[in-house]
């Protein structure tokens, strides 16, 4: 990773930079891989979840005094999407049981493929285990699945999730031990 980036946990004042930030690596990296359609679907299930923010497991990561990435984890069981997404779960997670959640991992398109993704995963992995998980899960859109499998994660099972614009976005529910 370039050593000029910094991370630290997001605000809610950050909001409309994470926005902004999501919207452009929504468009370039699922763009290249799905259709038109698809991508405007995927605003459905992705996006900001500010429960993420208030209990601080979300981080920004910044350059210059721009967010150029963002991502987190979650001790709760809602497994992907954001404030608007259907089917959330604030319930708590027993780390005896239950697998952290890896959640909404988003890379500024001018700034892929240097090293972003895989800090915030350290990051994201060191805190679940000091909170006492051993394991993650996460939900991965088809053109987040090869840092994740870089990253010794292990496809578990393919599912299409259906959108109000009649089309279906692959995602691909990973895990990872961690100790």
């Amino acid at each position: 990773m370039n050593t000029s980036h910094q991370s630290r946990f997001a605000s809610l004042a950050d909001l409309p930079a994470l926005r902004t930030l999501m919207n452009a690596s929504i468009r370039k990296y699922i763009g290249a891989i799905l259709t038109a359609t698809q991508v405007e679907a995927s605003f459905e299930i992705m996006g900001v979840d500010s429960q993420l923010i208030k209990d601080q497991t979300y981080y920004v990561i910044e350059q210059g005094g721009m967010i150029v990435g963002c991502g987190g984890w979650s001790r709760r069981a809602t497994l992907y999407g954001g404030d608007h997404t259907v089917g959330r779960d604030a319930r708590l997670l027993d780390p005896a049981t239950e697998p952290a959640r890896v959640r909404a991992m988003y890379v500024h398109p001018e700034f892929g493929r240097q090293g972003i993704g895989s800090f915030i995963l350290s990051l994201c992995e060191q805190a679940a285990l000091k909170e006492g998980f051993t394991r993650l899960t996460l939900m991965s859109t088809v053109s987040g699945e090869p840092l994740y499998l870089e990253r010794g994660y292990i496809a578990e099972v393919t599912v299409e999730v259906a959108t109000t614009l009649l089309v279906n976005i692959p995602l691909i529910r990973m895990g990872k031990r961690i100790s």
